[in-house]
């Protein structure tokens, strides 16, 4: 452990905080027909703190700021992936909000200040830090769904997220305030785990705790029983906020049950605990998430209740309780989002103004428009489902493999049913688009940025399928060196 220059680990976020006050401040200036220059200067910013990120040696565990932010390798992966995720978003939205008024200073700052909440979730090691994160994170989520205000769709979905959001984060809150009282009045998560592993915490108030706090992350990874605002608010938000919503935010909500759950309250009598709270939201995200979804013919609902499945897989890789699982728990994280990433791509490539390609029956032919395209759906479709050749598969492969060795050869059989019965509405899409007569004809002219940018993202399915290597021992160094 190290304590070194204060600012010195935090770089990244100093710059990014920097940047987003400036692109607020030059927008107010910016005329309307010259916004790309807010655009460009959002996509320097993800470039330049992929630079300082990237570029700067924070191997090992090194903290400051009175040990509240920490940067070690998990998080400076994370911090990676949130910045490709976000310029991706930024690229496959870009003609969506043109054409629909949302091309503004308000929307990147939004997405900037989001992306700030991430990493300091990411980086946090106290117990304020990482409310603080979750708190700005949110609050830029509820202005994002909204920004479209002639919307009554985005306005209502904005209301319920609000509303629920908030009492997921009083659940949160209280059980961190438990914590503190339990560990001594300390919020630091390494103290706390040495006072509960020294058994100084009060035993009765620390199972509370931990069932609220549990509750609270289940809201922010929308697992069953607290998903009821996913469906809705996916599908009444602009297209462009719902893949930001859907994608990114999932990195961080990892980082936030790893610092929580493993480094706060990694004791092992906890774990046995909490491993049965995630056994049970895991069992009833994969059940409600495949079996609702099959009766969905709205595509963003439809990813919706996907999105339940897929964390019900997550917290699998979380509760084996091993290196092993977190590490396949990370790398299914990242699958999850370069998934998310094209299906949602997808949806803005097809769409228009004045037209939400977002039904089922919208990919119907969409061979016969665009072969390629179609290629890249059935490739996400296939990875979505679990199938080989895909990235999808060795993911679910590596998560069952840890909950095996964990013990848990039960729960790994329910999974794999489940994910059967998921195959069927990822497989109903390629034969929409490859059996059944196209209902619009209209030319896909999506811009160059995004034509390239999908197909790489298409591609990365196929290859990291196939070479899946390079990026697990990525995700396992990271755990191993993070969780010592």
């Amino acid at each position: 452990m190290q304590y070194i220059t204060p600012f010195a680990p935090a770089f990244a976020e100093t710059f990014l905080l920097i940047m987003a006050c400036i692109i607020l401040l030059l927008d107010v200036f910016t005329k309307d027909e010259k916004r790309v220059v807010t655009y460009g200067l959002t996509l320097a910013t993800l470039f330049g703190c992929f630079l300082i990120t990237g570029f700067t040696d924070w191997s090992g565990d090194i903290r400051t700021f009175s040990g509240m932010f920490i940067a070690d390798p998990m998080a400076n992966v994370l911090k990676l992936a949130i910045y490709v995720t976000v310029a991706v978003v930024l690229i496959y939205s870009q003609a969506y909000v043109r054409a629909r008024g949302m091309f503004s200073g308000e929307f990147f700052v939004l997405v900037l200040f989001a992306m700030l909440g991430m990493m300091v979730m990411v980086s946090a090691n106290n117990l304020m830090t990482l409310y603080l994160g979750l708190e700005l994170l949110s609050l830029s989520h509820y202005a994002m769904i909204a920004l479209q205000r002639d919307s009554t769709s985005a306005t209502e979905a904005a209301m319920k997220y609000f509303v629920l959001s908030a009492l997921a984060s009083g659940m949160l809150l209280y059980g961190m305030s438990m914590l503190y009282g339990a560990a001594g009045g300390s919020l630091d998560l390494t103290r706390m785990a040495d006072v509960i592993a020294d058994g100084g915490a009060d035993d009765t108030i620390l199972m509370f705790a931990l069932v609220f706090v549990v509750a609270g992350l289940g809201f922010k990874l929308s697992a069953v029983p607290f998903h009821m605002w996913a469906p809705d608010v996916y599908q009444g938000a602009p297209t462009a906020v719902t893949l930001f919503i859907s994608a990114a935010p999932k990195i961080s909500a990892f980082a936030f049950i790893m610092r929580l759950l493993i480094t706060g309250l990694g004791a092992d009598y906890l774990v046995d605990q909490w491993q049965w709270m995630l056994i049970i939201m895991s069992v009833l995200s994969l059940a409600i998430g495949n079996i609702t979804a099959i009766a969905q013919t709205n595509l963003k609902r439809m990813l919706a209740y996907s999105t339940i499945s897929h964390m019900g897989f997550l917290l699998l890789g979380v509760l084996a309780g091993s290196g092993d699982g977190y590490a396949s728990a990370m790398f299914y994280v990242l699958v999850y989002v370069l998934m998310t990433l094209g299906t949602f791509g997808m949806i803005l490539l097809l769409s228009r103004a004045g037209f939400e390609a977002d039904q089922l029956d919208d990919f119907k032919g969409l061979n016969s428009r665009s072969p390629w395209y179609a290629f890249i759906m059935l490739m996400l479709m296939f990875s979505m489902a679990g199938l080989p050749p895909a990235v999808g598969f060795y993911a679910k492969l590596s998560v069952l493999w840890a909950v095996i060795d964990a013990g848990f050869l039960w729960l790994a059989v329910v999974a794999v049913v489940f994910s059967l019965i998921g195959a069927f509405y990822y497989l109903r899409i390629v034969k929409l688009m490859y059996f059944d007569q196209a209902l619009d004809h209209s030319p896909l002219n999506p811009s160059a940025g995004m034509r390239w940018v999908l197909s790489v993202n298409g591609l990365a399915i196929l290859v990291l399928g196939l070479l899946p290597g390079g990026l697990m021992a990525l995700c396992v160094n990271a755990i191993a060196q993070s969780f010592q």
